[in-house]
């Protein structure tokens, strides 16, 4: 299961109104694709639907979807959000993870 945090909620539910989605329907979708840094990276973006393949979660009130090949990496995961002088944005807090990027945006296992 991928948790989100409170601060996340709140900053996903303003970002999926202002893109025309409705955050008690449609979903995030979270994936990790090869690139980045460290090898592996993070992708996060929005969808209406799920596909036949995805694991689906709601946690927070935040439909959340992901295929099942990203699953096996993210499991456990925690979304939050974090806004201040250091820089603001989506950060994954993976406990799979062995090591990340300086950015938070890639990882290795």
């Amino acid at each position: 299961m991928i948790e989100v945090d409170k601060t996340a909620k709140e900053e996903v539910s303003k970002l999926m109104e202002s893109d025309g989605y409705n955050p008690s329907q449609d979903f995030i979708r979270v994936g990790v694709k090869s690139g980045g840094c460290s090898g592996l990276s993070y992708e996060l973006k929005f969808d209406k639907s799920a596909n036949d393949d995805d694991k689906v979660f709601e946690n927070n009130g935040i439909k959340i979807a992901v295929d099942k090949k990203s699953f096996l990496y993210l499991i456990g995961t925690t979304l939050e959000y974090h806004g201040g002088l250091n820089g603001k944005g989506f950060i994954f807090r993976n406990p799979n993870a062995n090591r990340t990027c300086g950015c938070g945006e890639s990882f290795s296992l």
